[in-house]
């Protein structure tokens, strides 16, 4: 029979949010800053940035650095444990799940058709098997936000304003948060419009947010989400994909207006109240 601890997800303060999104930005934009302002400095210090780069992936993982730092600070090694245990939330209705796998491929391949693309990602001469490693270099880059920008922004929001709100922030200083990477050359962002994806920032937080709440604050569901959007089998839809996907966050919205509007149903702990050991 599993034995169940209490984890004080009370001392978990909302104030604890401004000291994530402070160390977030302090490491994302002290990396790529440098990079910017001093790029023949750090060149010759740490090589020339690249999406494989380690400082890369330092400086995307940010948000999660932030969110364990968090937990650990105000509920230790036993908080951490519980916070981690929502990857192991995965229940939630079916209708979410084809979503995240039908639909948002769906949307990519649309956008790439409307442009005159293919239906998916061009293979290298290499075949599958670079595409597979890449998918999987995929997962352990951006999804990784997911611990810090859901696992612990979203359900301190939804304290105190309903799910689209807390979901539209936490899109808006998404999208700032990526900004000094479109002045980054050596990255994907260098040759993306910011405007769009700042759009497709706020869109997809909203997006997300529905899952989030129906799957009870699981952190797998978000990851895969994110996953989803990055994709290497998926076309190249710019900027297809982000119109596309503002249409069916409005869907979406306008469905579970009864939620989205309100906190009642909301996920609000960091940290759930009781760890199964």
């Amino acid at each position: 029979m599993p034995i169940s601890i209490e984890i004080p997800t009370q001392k978990l303060p909302f104030t604890a949010l401004f000291f994530f999104l402070g160390t977030t930005f302090l490491i994302t934009w002290g990396v790529i800053g440098g990079y910017i302002f001093s790029p023949d400095a750090m060149i010759k210090a740490f090589g020339a940035i690249s999406g494989s780069h380690p400082l890369f992936f330092l400086a995307t993982w940010a948000p999660a650095i932030a969110a364990f730092t968090v937990v650990m600070l105000y509920g230790g090694s036993a908080g951490l444990k519980g916070f981690l245990s929502r990857l192991l939330l995965w229940r939630c209705p079916a209708s979410w799940w084809l979503f995240i796998l039908i639909l948002i491929p769906l949307v990519f391949m649309a956008g790439s058709l409307i442009k005159g693309g293919q239906l998916l990602a061009p293979l290298p001469p290499e075949g599958m098997v670079p595409v597979f490693g890449l998918m999987f270099m995929m997962l352990l880059l951006g999804p990784i936000e997911e611990f810090g920008w859901r696992g612990l922004a979203q359900p301190l929001l939804q304290r105190y304003m309903a799910p689209i709100w807390a979901g539209a922030l936490i899109g808006t200083v998404w999208g700032i948060w990526h900004l000094p990477a479109f002045f980054l050359s050596g990255v994907v962002f260098a040759e993306w419009s910011f405007l769009p994806f700042f759009i497709g920032n706020i869109t997809l937080a909203i997006l997300v947010t529905p899952i989030f709440n129906a799957s009870h604050g699981s952190l797998a569901l978000p990851v895969l989400f994110h996953w989803q959007l990055i994709n290497p089998f998926w076309p190249d839809a710019q900027p297809w994909d982000t119109w596309l996907l503002v249409f069916v966050a409005a869907v979406v919205v306008w469905w579970k207006r009864y939620t989205m509007f309100s906190r009642e149903g909301a996920v609000t702990e960091v940290i759930p109240q009781e760890a199964q050991l």
